[in-house]
């Protein structure tokens, strides 16, 4: 049985951020509370991962392979939904097994995911090879679910997102951006004259709008489409001790709590834009809080005030 909407709370609540770098502005935002969907499947992860988990079940596979790092969301969240719907699944692990598994990998061998390791050279080689012929020899019959859920049913999976709240109230809507699925999919589930913001984690990338504008629906919604990329602090998964203080401040003053790969970085960039006036008197954001917070375990204890 494919896990369904019972993993999506009826409401997800739409909080108002109360914090002065906006109010001095004149800025009203809102957070789209992904992180309270579900403890396990948490934020983006649902709609990423649900019309590859039926297309799955259509097919009759009954393993799913996907792929992700030590301390990926995607591997985690699909280990539990592969449980919960039926199937056995396979984790390609970017790089050499270490000692100690990091809590990500703890709770997916946990619920079941089986643990394939890849040198991180054999693991960036998969990415010009193709993936099928590699992995379905070793696992026939399986069924492979991209990276981070990227493809056309993760992003269509993703416009679904927008359906939770209000969104024609916003003029300005935010997100993180790994592999810029759910991006697409608010990109094309947005209204028209909405701008939307992806706040890059990774570093040292070239322009991805060109890439992404293939995926959209309307290609004229480029013109409202913005990537911040000066807000990885150092790259994927890296952190500096400006971003860990302001985790804690946003805390302390309005109760959400943000993971360091991803949410943080956004809920900064948006502060700091606010403070370089990149939006104008009277917007109205919303920012999309896409989970994770899993992550935040592989902090040393003490680390954060939440």
């Amino acid at each position: 049985m494919i896990p369904g909407d019972y993993i999506i709370k009826k409401t997800v609540p739409t909080d108002k951020l109360q914090i002065n770098e906006f109010a001095k502005k004149d800025i009203e935002t809102d957070v789209l509370r992904l992180d309270k969907i579900h403890p396990v499947i948490s934020g983006n992860k649902w709609f990423k991962l649900k019309n590859y988990l039926q297309d799955a079940a259509q097919k009759g596979h009954n393993t799913i392979i996907t792929f992700g790092g030590a301390y990926s969301n995607h591997i985690v969240a699909t280990a539990y939904a592969a449980k919960q719907a039926g199937f056995e699944s396979i984790g390609i692990i970017r790089g050499e097994q270490p000692v100690q598994l990091s809590h990500t990998l703890q709770a997916a061998h946990q619920y079941g995911m089986q643990l394939q390791f890849s040198s991180r050279r054999s693991y960036q080689e998969m990415r010009t090879t193709d993936l099928r012929d590699v992995w379905l020899k070793k696992f026939p019959g399986a069924y492979i679910i991209p990276e981070g859920g990227q493809g056309t049913p993760g992003i269509h999976g993703s416009e679904e997102i927008l359906e939770l709240t209000q969104k024609n109230q916003y003029t300005h809507i935010l997100c993180a951006i790994g592999t810029g699925t759910m991006y697409m999919g608010l990109v094309n589930a947005s209204a028209h004259g909405q701008y939307i913001i992806g706040i890059s984690v990774l570093k040292g990338i070239p322009d991805l709008l060109p890439e992404f504008q293939q995926h959209f629906r309307d290609p004229q919604k480029i013109n409202y489409c913005h990537i911040q990329y000066g807000y990885h602090f150092g790259g994927y998964a890296k952190r500096k001790p400006e971003l860990i203080d302001f985790m804690n401040r946003l805390y302390e003053t309005s109760g959400i709590p943000t993971d360091f790969v991803y949410t943080a970085k956004m809920f900064y960039a948006a502060t700091d834009l606010a403070a370089k006036n990149h939006f104008p008197p009277g917007s109205k954001l919303l920012l999309i809080h896409s989970g994770g917070l899993q992550g935040n375990l592989s902090l040393p204890p003490g680390t954060l005030n939440f």
